[in-house]
């Protein structure tokens, strides 16, 4: 005989359990949470146990185990700035001179991306969230392969979300000629060591730990030339050589390593120049002591006093950075946030006017380009830029691992500044806030809150 009394013990019994399995993993982890997630964690508990606890054992927990670092990091009376004194408060390897070259559009792109590759004499490494099965792709490959059969040792990590679009039969030949080609965290594989939503966003080619080839730019068409027939996504890419893509190459062991077991010998240093323009490698994620690219934007915020200009795909913030970008155009800083008018991404898209029409009350500008916009970039004064995978959502500032280089030096924080400034001039037009009404307002914060917890 059904029983409401013997429901409702059932169902107290199981939310106090599955809230306080949350409290304990949380305490024995020290998991921080930013205060949106840690509510709708609790209160999908207590409303949905027999649903969200498997989902919080499964997806709930946020940072990993760290590798003992590779060197040790400057004091922070021994740097130059408060970037720099933050960034070796993260134990990160620190700034350093770097040859820089950024790609004005995917045709840059592809070159310097292909000559990174071709440059490579001991050792290639390519890790990309995807590699399609097209044009760029199959170019890519077949580059890769080319090394291989010459005696480089090709390393080629994809995250195992794009498992679906991956040229199978180029990865076939790559790894007859001897190159080695591996999933990151595939959800096909019964067992991980890490929940499957934390995924890996990085996009770097680091030939022989000398060169780096980074950005925002996957190894699809779409983020070079084009599909047959549609204009290429706009979006930002670097090249690099010093120390900082010695950094990157150090990252890229440590992630291979975590995905596959396998370690690799060490590089010998190669040469680096005594003189270029300062940077540093910047990787963020499960995998680092504290989240690094959300805690030095958000820094970068407060220090800024005269201009912040933003470009993203995505524009969901968490509590945190949405008030050091609001709080910063009240007290008189010129906030320029720019992002395509209609994304690839329609939840994102929907998502994003909550923070959109808070930020333009406080005085910001927020400009909608009338193109599809995959650049990641921000510039803080004429003292601080960053430019990598980031975007400015809580998934990829607090769950993916992801990387990125900080430019301290003049010109590449002019160049920055000035491609920016010029997609908002050329392509863009001016976001008007409306009224949201009751029901879209609701839906609008039901999906900032829960959507990218998993």
């Amino acid at each position: 005989m059904f029983s409401w009394s013997a429901l409702t013990t059932s169902h107290l019994f199981a939310s106090t359990l599955a809230v306080l399995v949350y409290i304990l993993g949380s305490r024995a982890a020290r998991e921080r949470r930013a205060p949106a997630g840690a509510v709708a964690w609790v209160l999908s508990l207590l409303l949905v146990p027999w649903l969200a606890l498997p989902l919080y054992l499964s997806f709930g927990r946020r940072k990993l185990p760290r590798l003992p670092r590779h060197r040790a990091a400057p004091a922070p009376g021994a740097v130059a700035s408060w970037a720099q004194a933050l960034t070796a408060a993260f134990e990160l390897e620190p700034a350093a001179p770097a040859t820089v070259r950024f790609h004005a559009d995917g045709r840059a792109a592809r070159q310097a991306l292909l000559d990174t590759i071709d440059a490579a004499r001991a050792r290639l490494d390519l890790c990309s969230f995807i590699i399609a099965r097209d044009g760029i792709g199959h170019e890519v490959m077949q580059r890769l392969r080319a090394r291989a059969e010459a005696g480089v040792h090709v390393r080629v990590l994809v995250d195992g979300l794009s498992i679906a679009l991956l040229p199978w039969a180029d990865i076939r030949r790559l790894r007859e000629a001897g190159g080695e080609v591996e999933l990151f965290r595939p959800l096909t594989r019964l067992r991980s060591d890490a929940p499957r939503n934390l995924r890996n966003h990085r996009k770097l080619t680091i030939a022989d730990g000398a060169r780096l080839w980074s950005g925002g730019r996957n190894v699809a068409d779409e983020y070079f030339l084009g599909r047959a027939g549609e204009a290429p996504w706009i979006d930002l890419s670097f090249d690099l050589k010093g120390a900082v893509a010695g950094a990157a190459a150090r990252r890229f062991d440590a992630d291979w390593l975590a995905a596959t077991g396998r370690g690799a010998p060490p590089l010998a240093p190669p040469a680096q120049p005594e003189h270029g323009r300062l940077a540093q490698f910047l990787p963020s994620g499960p995998d680092q002591l504290e989240d690094t690219a959300h805690a030095l934007i958000v820094a970068g915020c407060w220090h800024a006093r005269r201009r912040i200009l933003a470009v993203t795909p995505y524009f969901v913030p968490d509590d945190g950075l949405l008030t050091a970008l609001r709080l910063a155009a009240r007290r008189g800083v010129d906030v320029h946030l720019v992002i395509p008018s209609r994304s690839n991404h329609r939840l994102a898209d929907f998502a994003r006017h909550r923070a959109l029409r808070q930020l333009a009350a406080a005085g910001a500008t927020v400009s909608l380009v009338d193109a599809m916009v995959h650049a990641k970039a921000l510039v803080f004064d004429d003292r601080l830029a960053l430019c990598g995978s980031f975007n400015l959502d809580p998934r990829s500032l607090l769950l993916n691992h992801e990387a990125g280089v900080v430019f301290h030096d003049g010109d590449d924080i002019a160049w920055l500044a000035g491609w920016i400034e010029a997609l908002a001039r050329d392509r863009a037009r001016g976001y008007v806030a409306d009224r949201p009404g009751v029901l879209r307002d609701t839906a609008e914060g039901l999906v900032t809150t829960l959507a990218f917890q998993l």
